[in-house]
């Protein structure tokens, strides 16, 4: 049995904390900061899109997917590894796996990027 409680009132916080006492032995219990939202995720790619769209990196066209692995290497501060078949893989982070607030620096961080290189957005 799974369950996930959104602790926004007392009433869910006392199901979760006598969901905890009643557990079998060898249950798990996390408590974290919500994960991204689908309008963060919808705004990433629109903006991830247009970075694509409008930079060339290095003589490059990179994709969009390529750009979320830039920038979520970049801000977890990448790290670089040989790669099995040669070459190298840089190391970030699933964005599924981040916090809103992480979210948020990794929407900054494209702003931020964008706005040196003169990317424009739709609006």
């Amino acid at each position: 049995m799974k369950r996930i409680y959104r602790l926004v009132h007392q009433e869910a916080r006392q199901r979760a904390a006598n969901d905890c006492l009643n557990a079998p032995d060898g249950y798990m219990v996390t408590v974290s900061e919500q994960t991204r939202n689908l309008e963060q995720n919808a705004k990433l790619w629109a903006l991830l899109a247009e970075v694509a769209d409008q930079v060339d990196w290095y003589g490059n066209k990179l994709s969009a997917e390529d750009w979320k692995c830039v920038f979520s290497a970049a801000l977890k501060k990448e790290r670089v590894v040989p790669g099995i078949n040669g070459g190298f893989v840089v190391l970030g982070q699933s964005t599924s796996k981040m916090s809103k607030s992480e979210f948020s620096e990794l929407i900054e961080l494209i702003h931020a990027f964008a706005a040196e290189k003169g990317v424009s957005f739709a609006q």
